[in-house]
């Protein structure tokens, strides 16, 4: 156990553990972590076999999802225990399997390079459930093994430049502050063209999403994942050498179709931005629509501290202007978004006990505790709980994609946090943040 939260006790060692808004209220300077080595993950793997989970997960899996969106072949009984924590939300597991399916075997990229970029999220987040499912998957290949033992032997130097890169990537996105700075994106941005570099986001979004909805409920790893070969019934990939990204008819026609605009006859950036490659983005949006499907037991204002929470933790400008329009819209008073800048005194029990469990999520998944659960599920009852799980692992994505793709803030959220706090949102030095 001690290991496999170094890296989140490492933060609190660098950071400390404060508990005000104002702490994360703005990006500080990178910080890198070392991840967690595949083999003290594989350690910990047959452990976690044995995990109890902190949801009931149905003993079967029966029904919960069709061979079109499993990785398993056909005929196969294997169903995931992350596929089995959507249970109470229906259609919910079939959307998640489709989107993991998806994630790494759909797009434009590579999927070992995606399936490497996903272990390393996995590491940096000391995860060995999601580790487990992701080796199992680069075994069915002979260029996933290739993949898989330079990380594991710790010699990533020995794979191709566009691979290197790759990971390279997940490993500057992946930590809570600082992102991909320029210098990587222009490296990423010579082997990957526009859509392909959206992809790789994306990736790492959905995996940091994975990873902490994994740590969050506490998933044992099934027996299957660790004693059975991987045999994917996936399509083959085919390479797109395309230097330069383009929307087909099809694509633009699905966009409007599918994704009504959220403001009048505008789009957030963000979803521009998304939307040069939008398969994933729609399958995505798909199970998020899936699972907002079922009605909330928490009312509007304690979602919204939680996604504010998370963007704040982890310095996102584009996120934290748009969760603070979010409570503004959800009726908080001016003068409580105002306090809230400077400490968290202005906040209920409840809210406190959301925004709490929200940030410790973020700040390292694997310090999760079945206290820190259950104190969830007291205050707002196993599915409120899972709400703000649901909610924070999402903005812990949405975080990494804006953040990386320096998504520019609209007029409308600018406008409101200049009327909230009467100036532009600016970095905080870490100097600042110690006192």
């Amino acid at each position: 156990m001690i290991l496999r939260n170094a890296s989140a006790l490492l933060v609190t060692v660098l950071l400390g553990a404060p508990a005000a808004f104002c702490q994360y209220w703005s990006q500080p300077e990178p910080i890198r972590l070392r991840p967690v080595s595949v083999a003290i993950l594989e350690k910990q793997e047959r452990t976690q076999a044995q995990a109890k989970p902190r949801i009931d997960l149905s003993p079967s899996g029966a029904g919960l999802i069709d061979f079109g969106d499993s990785l398993e072949p056909a005929g196969s009984e294997n169903v995931p225990n992350y596929v089995k924590a959507f249970a109470s939300r229906p259609g919910a597991p079939a959307a998640f399997a489709h989107a993991v399916r998806a994630f790494l075997y759909g797009g434009l990229v590579q999927p070992e390079v995606k399936l490497g970029m996903a272990l390393r999220v996995a590491q940096l987040n000391g995860n060995p459930y999601v580790a487990a499912h992701v080796e199992r998957l680069l075994r069915s290949t002979e260029e996933g093994k290739k993949v898989l033992l330079a990380i594991r032997a710790e010699k990533i130097s020995v794979l191709p430049i566009e691979q290197r890169l790759a990971l390279k990537y997940a490993d500057e996105l992946s930590p809570e502050f600082g992102g991909v700075d320029d210098a990587t994106f222009r490296e990423v941005r010579g082997y990957y063209n526009d859509s392909q570099i959206i992809e790789l986001t994306e990736t790492v979004g959905f995996f940091n999403y994975f990873t902490r909805l994994a740590e969050g409920l506490n998933l044992p790893i099934e027996a299957w994942v660790l004693d059975t070969p991987a045999h994917p019934d996936v399509p083959a990939f085919h390479p797109y050498a395309g230097r330069v990204p383009f929307l087909t008819d099809e694509h633009l026609a699905r966009i409007n179709e599918y994704l009504p605009s959220t403001e009048g006859t505008n789009r957030w950036n963000s979803e521009r931005t998304q939307l040069w490659e939008p398969d994933l983005p729609e399958i995505w949006w798909a199970f998020g629509k899936i699972v907002s499907k079922t009605p909330s037991t928490l009312p509007r204002a304690i979602r919204s501290y939680v996604t504010f929470a998370v963007a704040t933790s982890n310095g996102c400008r584009y996120c934290t202007l748009h969760t603070l329009l979010s409570l503004r819209r959800a009726g908080i008073d001016p003068a409580k978004l105002a306090s809230i800048k400077k400490d968290d005194s202005q906040l209920s029990p409840d809210e406190l006990v959301a925004v709490q469990f929200a940030r410790k999520l973020t700040r390292g998944p694997g310090t999760i505790t079945d206290a820190d659960w259950s104190s969830v599920v007291k205050r707002f009852t196993e599915q409120g709980a899972l709400d703000i799980l649901f909610g924070a692992c999402g903005m812990n994505y949405l975080n990494r994609f804006n953040d990386a793709m320096h998504s520019p803030s609209e007029d409308v959220p600018i406008a409101n946090y200049h009327e909230v706090y009467g100036d532009d949102w600016t970095p905080t030095p870490v100097s600042a943040l110690a006192k």
